[in-house]
């Protein structure tokens, strides 16, 4: 791991309650580049293998989403083998928040975890994604590779990195977009996070996967007016027509991938309401995947991490350059 130096530090202590649920080593990361300079990623770091395995989540979760897929992976000798980096997206988590919600953007993003991951590093990193996470890290992949570096496999989680030629949006995402009445249900009365509007419980398999001290910790770091307007920024940057802002670097994502040479592993939660029919399109992508299904819900990292840790493991063991 990196030791300890200007631009990387310890993170301060977490609340007991919650504490016990990460005992792994946590960062910061301060960015040097770029329009967020000098803002800090939050990230996990646990392991001392030679093979990284960056874990990114989406919306709107943080670090602590992986933190059984953490411990599974680690098991019966994986912490030799494996090194587990999992960073928090700016204005979600720990991680610094953005000045707005019109800040976020994939390529905002994309650029801060790039950088982040060069920070590190890392030497040919497998990349696990779920929800936003998926086109952020893989426009991050993208940009990695152009950078002159190789990555060693791909495990897709529910999300979309392809993308449909009509985009349509689920009744969640169409709330979004719609004024006053969304900014007033998700920043103030903190949808979908906070009790009594929480629904993350909903979108599992099981809903008892994320209650007591489990929704307590994604409800955490959202606790104030401004941190809850990330959720509402992540959903508006899901596009609704073929014009939306984030089509062209979700195009541009999508036919770098296409042409990616290397392992690709599925594991997708069939009982997810939001994705769980996205892996058809997934599949057509990319024929020569390996597909793990489940019957967990949208996030899976809860219900299935042995699965999960299991297709990292499956990838195989000399991986080539993905171009």
């Amino acid at each position: 791991m990196t030791q300890e130096t200007p631009i990387f530090k310890p993170a301060p202590a977490l609340p007991h309650w919650l504490a016990h649920h990460l005992p792994f080593e946590r960062r910061f990361y301060r960015l040097q580049h770029g329009e967020d300079a000098d803002k800090r990623i939050h990230f996990l770091d646990h392991g001392e293998g030679h093979q990284p395995v960056v874990l990114l989540h989406g919306n709107p979760t943080w670090s602590f989403l992986w933190r059984k897929v953490i411990t599974a992976l680690m098991a019966d000798g994986g912490s030799t083998r494996y090194r587990a980096v999992a960073p928090d997206l700016l204005g979600l988590g720990l991680s610094d928040r953005l000045p707005s919600m019109g800040s976020h953007s994939i390529a905002r993003h994309a650029e801060a975890i790039t950088e982040w991951m060069e920070a590190l590093e890392l030497q040919n990193p497998i990349l696990v994604c779920q929800d936003w996470g998926g086109p952020i890290l893989t426009a991050a992949g993208r940009r990695w590779v152009e950078h002159g570096h190789t990555i060693g496999g791909l495990v897709i989680l529910n999300t979309a990195v392809i993308v449909p030629a009509h985009p349509r949006n689920t009744a969640f995402h169409r709330f979004a977009r719609r004024p006053l009445v969304s900014d007033l249900v998700f920043r103030v009365l903190g949808f979908p996070v906070k009790r009594p509007l929480s629904t993350l419980h909903k979108v599992q398999g099981d809903p008892a996967s994320i209650r007591g001290e489990v929704a307590r910790a994604y409800r955490w770091p959202l606790r104030g007016w401004h941190d809850r307007g990330i959720a509402l920024a992540l959903a508006r940057m899901v596009p609704n027509t073929p014009d939306h802002p984030s089509m062209a670097e979700l195009q541009a994502t999508e036919a770098w991938l296409r042409g990616y040479g290397g392992p690709v592993s599925f594991v997708w939660g069939e009982k997810d309401p939001i994705l769980g029919r996205a892996l058809k399109r997934h599949r057509e992508a990319f024929p020569n995947a390996a597909v793990t299904r489940t019957q967990a819900g949208h996030f899976l990292q809860e219900e299935v991490p042995e699965e999960i840790a299991a297709a990292v493991r499956g990838l195989p063991s000399s991986f080539g350059t993905c171009n």
